[in-house]
C-alpha cells in the first residue's frame, strides 16, 4: 500500500495534477475573497459604540441608585442624633478637620457628621469593654492584672482611631480613582471648551462621560455644576471643588477657572497644560511603582525561589556522593 502511494506521489502526471489543483484553488480564493470580505471596521465600531452605550447606561444607573441612597440618608438617625445632642459631642469631637475629611471621603450632609461623632464616641468604649471581657474572662493565660488593663486600654485606643483610619482609607481610594481619570476628564473639558461650550455645560457633559472610569469624579463635576447654578459667587463653587477632592490637579483647575472668571484669560491653553501635567504625574506614579517592585520581590525570592534552586542544584550532587560513599 505504501509502495503504491509512493509511486503515485512520485509520478509526474500526479504531481502536475496536484499543482494544477492548487493553482485553481488559489485563483478561486483570490477572486472570491473580495466578494466574501465584509466591512469588519464598521462592525467593530458598531460593537464598540453599543458596548459604550451599555456601559454609560450602567454607570448612570449606579449613579442614580447612589444618589437615591444618599437622598434616603439625609436625615440623621434618631438614636444617633439624640446621643450626640445629649452628650454635646459636636463641641468636643466635631472638629473642622473631621468635617473636611468627611467631605473628602464623599460623606455629605448632617447624617454623615452625626454618624461619625456617634461612632467616634461609642467605638472606644465598646472596644474597651470587649477587650476587657476577653482578657479578664475568656482568655486563659498567666497575664498579670497590669498587662490585662494595658491590653484593655490599647483596645480603647484602637477604637478611638478606627473611625479616623476608616476615613483615611476611604479618602485614599476616592482620590486614587479621581487621579486616574483626571487627565482624560481634562481632555474632555478641553474639547468642550474649545468647541464653544461654557464651563457649566462642559462639566455637565464630562460628568456624564467620565462616570465609566470614575464615579467619584463624575459626582464632583455634577455637584460643581449644581453649585455654579445657584451660588451667587462662582469662585466659591470652584474653591469647593478643590476642597472636596484634595487633588493637586483639580486645585490647579480651580485656580485656572477663578483666574479666567476674574481676568478673562482663555481656558484652552491653560487646560491643555493642566491635562499634560496630570498625564505626566500619572506616568511618574507608574514609574515609581515599577521602581519599587524589585525591592518588594527580594524577600519572596529569598524565601521561596532560592531554597528550591539550591535543592535542584545540590540534590543530584548529594545523590551521587551518597552512592559513591555507599
Amino acid at each position: 500500500m505504501f509502495d503504491l502511494l509512493y509511486a503515485k506521489l512520485t509520478d509526474s502526471h500526479t504531481t502536475f495534477a496536484l499543482l494544477v489543483a492548487l493553482a485553481v484553488m488559489a485563483t478561486v480564493l483570490t477572486i472570491a475573497m473580495p466578494l466574501l470580505n465584509t466591512d469588519l471596521l464598521t462592525k467593530r465600531m458598531k460593537a464598540v459604540a453599543s458596548e459604550r452605550e451599555k456601559l454609560r447606561a450602567r454607570e448612570r444607573e449606579r449613579l442614580a441608585q447612589k444618589d437615591k441612597r444618599a437622598a434616603l440618608r439625609i436625615e440623621p438617625k434618631t438614636y444617633m442624633k439624640q446621643f450626640v445632642d445629649s452628650f454635646s459631642l459636636e463641641k468636643w469631637l466635631g472638629t473642622d478637620q473631621a468635617k473636611a475629611q468627611l467631605t473628602m471621603a464623599g460623606y455629605r450632609g448632617r447624617q454623615a457628621e452625626v454618624a461619625f461623632l456617634f461612632f467616634r464616641a461609642v467605638a472606644p468604649v465598646a472596644m474597651f469593654l470587649l477587650t476587657a471581657l476577653y482578657v479578664f474572662v475568656i482568655m486563659d493565660s498567666d497575664w498579670s492584672t497590669t498587662m490585662r488593663i494595658g491590653a484593655s486600654i490599647a483596645g480603647a485606643y484602637l477604637g478611638l482611631k478606627a473611625p479616623e483610619i476608616f476615613l483615611r482609607n476611604t479618602i485614599n481610594k476616592r482620590q486614587t480613582s479621581m487621579r486616574r481619570a483626571f487627565p482624560d476628564a481634562m481632555d474632555l473639558i478641553l474639547i468642550c471648551v474649545e468647541s464653544g461650550m461654557s464651563i457649566e455645560p462642559a462639566f455637565r457633559k464630562v460628568s456624564g462621560e467620565i462616570g465609566v472610569q470614575s464615579i467619584e469624579l463624575a459626582e464632583e463635576f455634577a455637584l460643581t455644576t449644581a453649585e455654579l447654578a445657584y451660588l451667587p459667587d462662582r469662585r466659591t463653587a470652584y474653591e469647593n471643588l478643590a476642597v472636596r477632592t484634595g487633588i493637586d490637579g483639580l486645585k490647579q483647575v480651580s485656580t485656572v477657572l477663578i483666574q479666567a472668571e476674574k481676568y478673562g484669560t482663555p481656558l484652552g491653553q491653560a487646560m491643555r497644560v493642566v491635562a499634560q501635567e496630570g498625564r505626566d504625574q500619572r506616568l511618574l506614579e507608574a514609574e515609581k511603582k515599577a521602581a519599587a517592585l524589585p525591592p518588594k520581590l527580594t524577600v519572596p525570592m529569598i524565601v521561596f525561589f532560592l531554597p528550591i534552586l539550591f535543592a535542584v542544584i545540590i540534590t543530584p550532587a548529594a545523590i551521587q556522593i551518597a552512592e559513591k560513599m555507599g
